[in-house]
C-alpha cells in the first residue's frame, strides 16, 4: 500500500473515531492496536508495551503533575482572591478598570498556574457577574475572559509546552521562556482593542466607574505587599530556569512548594486542601499520561509505516515557498480544530510535523511556540472550544450564540498576533536565545 494512503486511512479513521465521542485515549489505542497487528501481528505487543513505557517514564514527563499540583494548590487554597483583591486596588477608578482587571488577572493566573480551563472558571465566577451589573457590555466582558484565560498555555507555567517539547524532542525550558513576551504582546493587544472598541462605542462600558471608592496611596502599597508572596512561585518557576540553576522538571518542584508557602502565608494551607489536590491532580495526570503515551505510538507506527519518511520527502520537493508551506500547516490544525478537540488533534500533528522542521529550515522553538498558541486558539474557536464550554458551565445564563460572537474578535486578534510572530522571530527567540 502506498505511503500516503496509509497516512490518510489512519488519519480518517483516527478523526472519525475522535468525532464520535470515543475518548482520546480509547481512539489511539484502538488505531493503534489494528497497526500493530497489520505491520507486526501478535508479537508486535512487546514492543507495543515497551513503547507505553518509555513514553510514560520519560523524566521531563515529571514535571506534568507538578504544574498541575501548582495550579490546585493555588485555586483551592484561595489564595487567588488575595491577587485579585490586589490587583483591583491597582488598577484604580478607570471607566475600563473591570476590563483592565480580567486581562491582568488572566495574565498573573497564567504565569501562576498554566490552565486556561481553570482560570476561565474562576473568572466566569467571580468577575463576570459584576462586569455585567456594573453595566459592561456582555459581549466585550465574555471575550475577555476567553481571550485571557487562553495566555494561560503560552505564558509559563504551560502543561502543554511538557506535552509538546517531549513529543517534539525540543527544549522544554527554551520553549516555556518562549512564551513570556508573545503571552505579554498578546495581552497588550486585547487590551488596545477594547480602547479602541469602547471609543468608537461608548456605550460598551460604564461612564463612570463608580463600584469602587477612592484608592490611596496607602491602599496600593498594601495592594503590592499583599502581593509579594506570589513572587516565590514566579521566581521559583521562571527565575531558576532562566538563571540557569533549574531544570524544569525542578524548577516545577520548587513552584510546587512555593504555592504551599504562599498558601500558609494567607492562613489557607490544611490536610483538606493537600488531599483533594493531590487527588485532582492524580486524576488528571493519569489522563494525560495515558493519551500521551498512546499518541506516541501512533507516531511510531506512521514512522515504521514510511508515511513520515515519504512525507518529509515529498515536502522538501514540492517547489512552494517555505512560508507557504509554514501558512499551510499552521491552517490545517486551525481549521480542523474547529470540529475536532484540539489536544487529540495536537498529538496527532506533531509526530508528522516534528521530521518537517529541518529540511523546512525553522527554527523549532519559534515554530512550535506558533504551533503552541494555534492549539490553544482552538480553545475560543467556535463550535468545539473547551475554554467556551469551561465559561458555559459557570454561566449556564449565557446563550452559547453569545459566547461564540463574544470570541471571534479576539480569535482575530490572536491571529494578527501570529503574524507579527512569524513575521519577527526573534520576539519569540530573543529570550531562549539569553538562556
Amino acid at each position: 500500500m502506498e505511503w500516503y494512503a496509509v497516512l490518510i486511512i489512519g488519519l480518517t479513521l483516527l478523526l472519525g473515531l475522535f468525532l464520535s465521542g470515543a475518548p482520546i485515549f480509547i481512539a489511539f489505542m484502538i488505531i493503534n492496536v489494528a497497526g500493530t497487528l497489520v505491520y507486526f501481528g501478535p508479537a508486535g505487543f512487546g514492543m507495543f508495551a515497551n513503547s507505553l513505557y518509555d513514553t510514560t517514564t520519560f523524566p521531563t514527563l515529571i514535571a506534568v503533575p507538578l504544574f498541575i499540583l501548582m495550579g490546585e494548590f493555588l485555586f483551592r487554597s484561595g489564595a487567588m482572591d488575595v491577587l485579585y483583591d490586589s490587583l483591583d486596588k491597582l488598577v484604580g477608578r478607570s471607566r475600563l478598570r473591570l476590563y483592565y482587571l480580567s486581562i491582568a488577572l488572566s495574565t498573573m493566573f497564567g504565569a501562576l498556574s498554566g490552565a486556561a480551563m481553570g482560570v476561565v472558571a474562576m473568572l466566569g465566577r467571580s468577575l463576570f457577574p459584576g462586569l455585567i451589573a456594573r453595566g459592561y457590555d456582555r459581549g466585550i466582558s465574555t471575550g475577555t475572559i476567553l481571550a485571557g484565560a487562553s495566555l494561560a498555555p503560552i505564558i509559563p507555567p504551560s502543561i502543554l509546552v511538557i506535552i509538546i517539547g517531549s513529543l517534539a524532542q525540543v527544549s522544554i525550558a527554551r520553549l516555556l521562556i518562549a512564551g513570556i513576551i508573545p503571552g505579554l504582546i498578546l495581552a497588550g493587544l486585547f487590551l488596545a482593542y477594547i480602547m479602541l472598541r469602547v471609543k468608537l462605542d461608548p456605550g460598551r462600558a460604564p461612564a463612570v466607574a463608580d463600584d469602587i471608592g477612592d484608592v490611596t496611596w496607602g491602599d496600593r502599597g498594601v495592594a503590592v505587599l499583599k502581593m509579594i508572596p506570589f513572587t516565590i512561585i514566579i521566581l521559583g518557576v521562571l527565575g531558576t530556569i532562566m538563571a540557569g540553576i533549574a531544570t524544569p522538571e525542578e524548577s516545577a518542584g520548587t513552584g510546587v512548594l512555593g504555592t504551599l508557602i504562599v498558601a500558609r502565608i494567607y492562613g489557607r494551607l490544611n490536610y483538606r486542601l493537600i488531599r483533594d489536590a493531590c487527588d485532582s491532580t492524580a486524576r488528571i495526570t493519569a489522563m494525560i499520561l495515558a493519551i500521551m503515551m498512546s499518541s506516541k505510538m501512533f507516531g511510531q507506527l506512521l514512522a515504521f509505516s514510511g508515511s513520515t519518511t515519504a512525507l518529509v520527502g515529498f515536502i522538501s520537493d514540492v517547489e512552494v515557498n517555505r512560508w507557504v508551506l509554514l501558512f499551510i500547516l499552521m491552517a490545517v490544525p486551525f481549521l480542523l480544530c474547529l470540529f475536532i478537540d484540539q489536544v487529540a488533534l495536537m498529538l496527532v500533528v506533531i509526530p508528522i510535523y516534528m521530521p518537517l522542521l529541518q529540511p523546512l529550515g525553522f527554527d523549532p522553538i519559534w515554530f512550535w511556540l506558533l504551533f503552541l498558541i494555534n492549539i490553544t486558539l482552538g480553545g475560543i474557536t467556535p463550535p468545539f472550544g473547551y475554554t467556551m464550554f469551561a465559561f458555559k458551565g459557570v454561566q449556564p445564563s449565557v446563550p452559547m450564540t453569545d459566547i461564540y460572537n463574544a470570541s471571534w474578535p479576539f480569535v482575530f486578534i490572536f491571529l494578527i498576533g501570529m503574524l507579527i510572530f512569524a513575521a519577527f522571530p526573534g520576539v519569540v527567540t530573543w529570550l531562549p536565545n539569553l538562556l
